[in-house]
């Protein structure tokens, strides 16, 4: 048994050639200077046709969506005013104009997500995201994020106002 292992041990060994040090030459990488500026993108092509519609259409979606919370926020702004005590008739109204101003805020919510969801698709589909439709994607994003961040603060104001 002893004679096995050690005639494996030595079989396994003559198996295995010399290992060669690594290189220590400039790799092709090396040799590209970092502080020159890269004269276009790889993909330098404008945003593509159906991606800028979609992401117009969802943009739209968000503006019609605040115009219709503008008015039910104002209502619930309104109403909070004059609330009087906690679970008094006043108060009961504006909780519940309050509720009606957070469900208006579903188009916009539902647009940024719909954002989100857009750019991440493409973004599996493509195995990446050309510089343009990442910039139109990111703009979309920024706009109707802007407005959602708008609604939240008055949303939450009018919760302060009712002492929440």
């Amino acid at each position: 048994m002893r004679k096995l292992i050690i005639a494996s041990l030595c079989f396994t060994a003559a198996c295995t050639g010399p290992v060669a040090p690594p290189s220590l030459l400039p790799r092709a990488a090396e040799k590209i200077d970092p502080r020159l500026p890269v004269v276009r993108p790889m993909n330098d092509r404008p945003v593509d046709a159906g991606l800028a519609s979609q992401l117009a259409a969802l943009v739209g979606q968000a503006h019609a969506g605040d115009a219709a919370f503008q008015s039910a926020a104002a209502e619930a702004q309104r109403l909070a005013g004059s609330a009087g005590a906690a679970h008094s008739e006043g108060w009961i109204l504006a909780e519940q104009a309050l509720s009606v101003a957070v469900a208006a805020r579903e188009p916009t919510a539902r647009a940024l997500g719909d954002i989100d969801k857009l750019g991440g698709e493409r973004l599996q589909a493509n195995g990446g995201l050309a510089p343009s439709d990442l910039a139109a994607i990111q703009s979309a994003g920024a706009e109707v994020g802007a407005i959602d961040s708008r609604q939240a603060r008055t949303i939450e104001q009018v919760q302060a106002a009712l002492g929440r």
